[in-house]
């Protein structure tokens, strides 16, 4: 399957803020997203059935809007500078190169991409996300070397320990969700299980929930997410990663873990010249989310060496994904 290339331009502006009827249309995206699951008969199975329970459960505080695409700030690793400088990023300026470039409101982000996690860096990217209408959603804790089901009792507190203090900023920044990375190895469940529940406690009283990503350990098993998020129970949602797959777990996966999503990480490999994506079926992938009823955010996560190359490509995205869903939308 290819994309191909999608005229950049055209794209009406959108708001500027979420205040109280940005909250009122999430709550009736959630509502719109509940219905399309009942009309879909998702609860036919006892796994997509314990999602709708779960997602139920943590449905108090609002979900993003349906519709919306945005970026994770992982896809800046490499273009990301402290100080302003040719052909470089500061992430402080990101918020507002999305409204004026790109057109999107919604930002997705990543430990390693924060200068500093410090209280004052913290309070001046929230205020800079604000000033220009962004949202800040999720923190990804890319906090490596922690082990949350070590056999060790002292490296299971560390990582624990060392999470919290992450959620603290990640509290500060005013984001709702945080995640933290999975490891390398399939860990003991009942320590793993344990360890979320923790972190699920002391993110409650900060007005965060966790997410799960397919990473590590679990990205060649499609029961994964939908086992650990069983097993932890309410409070752990899944974000997909559409690249974070083994060949054969990517779509199976997809549609085992898109029933309890409320992000995605819609993340190709390289583009080819003509704006194509041969390595696997990215609209295949966006059917599955949405098929299972799930609206956005659609968190772009793409790399390129070049800034400016970067965010052509990621309006080329952008446009695709709002295609889709435009079609999707009719009868």
């Amino acid at each position: 399957m290819t994309t191909g290339s999608i005229p950049l331009g055209g794209i009406s502006p959108v708001a500027t803020h979420v205040g109280p009827v940005g909250a009122a249309l999430e709550a009736s995206a959630w509502a719109e997203r509940n219905s399309d699951l009942t009309r879909r008969g998702f609860l036919a199975t006892s796994v997509v059935g314990f999602a709708g329970a779960t997602l139920a459960a943590d449905s108090a505080k609002p979900f993003p809007l349906a519709g919306e695409v945005g970026v994770t700030t992982g896809s800046f690793t490499r273009n990301l500078s402290v100080e302003s400088a040719e052909g470089k990023l500061r992430l402080l300026d990101l918020p507002r190169l999305m409204r004026e470039e790109l057109d999107m409101k919604i930002i997705d982000l990543m430990t390693a991409t924060l200068a500093s996690l410090e209280p004052e860096y913290c309070d001046k990217l929230r205020a800079a996300a604000e000033r220009a209408g962004c949202v800040l959603t999720n923190l990804k804790m890319n906090n490596r070397g922690l082990d949350l089901a070590s056999e060790d009792a002292a490296t299971r507190r560390h990582a624990l320990d060392e999470y919290k203090r992450t959620m603290d900023a990640a509290a500060r920044l005013g984001v709702r969700w945080v995640r933290p990375l999975p490891g390398p190895k399939r860990p003991d469940m009942a320590r793993v299980t344990s360890a979320y529940r923790e972190l699920i406690d002391y993110g409650a009283s900060r007005g965060l929930s966790l997410l799960v990503e397919n990473f590590g350990w679990m990205q060649d098993d499609p029961d994964a997410i939908p086992a650990l998020i069983k097993a932890v129970g309410p409070g752990l949602r899944s974000q997909p990663d559409t690249r974070n797959w083994t060949d054969r777990a990517r779509y199976e996966g997809l549609t085992k873990t898109f029933p309890f999503a409320v992000s995605c990480d819609f993340k190709p490999f390289p583009l080819e010249p003509d704006g194509s994506h041969t390595r696997y079926d990215l609209k295949r992938c966006f059917q599955i989310g949405w098929d299972a009823g799930f609206r956005g955010p659609w968190c772009l996560e793409h790399f390129h060496n070049d800034l400016k190359q970067q965010f052509k490509e990621m309006a080329l995205l952008r446009d695709m994904l709002r295609s889709w869903m435009k079609a999707a939308k009719k009868p």
